[in-house]
């Protein structure tokens, strides 16, 4: 079976418009997507933002007169949005995503792989983990420098906290290789499920990682504290994160854009000895040690 698939390049003001006038003229799905490379990061619990472009896709079947829809539309919004009409040949769809997600080294002792992937390397720690609804896979920056933090230390069993946990690709990575108890802490349930989910694909005992809501977490300190989140939220959170590290004991910040690096660190004042940043592609992480 084909379809037919129209493409309307629109400003964050119209979209609602024209997403429940396709609806209402058949359209089996509406997706959206930025059209002009601008990251939406981490939004708030509950919240939709759009890009200020955005390319929404509308998918009928293939039989529907599109001259008649885009008339229709045109009557009932006004002059139209550039747009593209396109045949869409019929494929295994799941297949296609799946084939586009390959497995990712950090290093030469860490990958990243999905689980319908044969592991590049047998011998090396292999984190398991799929896309799913909680933020964290690797693919990103800001988790890629944590995760290349992680594998560069040597655990022995230190208790770890992964604040923000998204998808607890974190806590879960620091478990295989080598630390000890880990909590996992979000705003966001639907992580909290994420993490426990990805805690047992990856062959970890029940109660390795627990999983807190921010005001329901532990109050005591961890040998190690790493926080993925953003740097507004880094620094709003500095007292709780240094409190929930030991003296003595390390500090790992990312979500930050390079240039956020310094107002960041200096958030913790002079309980922190922080590394010099580690940049990639324009994204930061902070490492340090608690001295005070």
């Amino acid at each position: 079976m084909t379809w037919l698939q129209i493409n309307f390049d629109l400003t964050r003001d119209t979209v609602e418009a024209y997403e429940d006038a396709l609806i209402e003229l058949g359209a089996l799905s509406v997706t959206l997507q930025d059209n002009e490379d601008e990251p939406v990061l981490e939004p708030g619990l509950g919240e939709t933002p759009l890009w200020t472009a955005t390319r929404l896709t509308a998918l009928f079947t293939a039989d529907i007169d599109s001259k008649a829809v885009l008339d229709t539309l045109e009557s009932h919004l006004g002059t139209l949005a550039a747009h593209r009409v396109e045949i869409l040949e019929d494929k295994d769809w799941i297949r296609e995503w799946m084939d586009s997600y390959e497995p990712i080294q950090i290093s030469p002792r860490l990958w990243v792989c999905p689980t319908w992937k044969e592991p590049v390397d047998a011998q090396a720690v292999n984190l398991l983990l799929d896309p799913g609804l909680a933020f964290g896979t690797g693919t990103h920056p800001t988790t890629y420098l944590c995760l290349e933090w992680l594998s560069d230390q040597t655990f022995r069993g230190e208790s770890v906290l992964d604040y923000g946990c998204g998808s607890g690709i974190l806590a879960i990575t620091a478990q295989l290789l080598g630390a000890g108890p880990a909590d996992g802490v979000d705003i966001d349930p639907q992580a909290l499920i994420a993490t426990e989910a990805n805690a047992k694909t990856n062959g970890l005992e029940q109660g390795n990682i627990q999983v807190y809501l921010p005001e329901d977490a532990p109050k005591k300190a961890y040998d190690v504290t790493i926080a993925n989140i953003l740097a507004g939220p880094l620094a709003e959170l500095a007292p709780t994160l240094i409190d929930s590290t030991k003296i003595g004991g390390k500090i790992v910040l990312s979500g930050l854009l390079a240039e956020q690096a310094g107002a960041v660190a200096s958030a913790y004042g002079q309980h922190i000895q922080w590394a010099d940043p580690t940049v990639k592609d324009g994204w930061a992480r902070l490492d340090g040690i608690r001295i005070t």
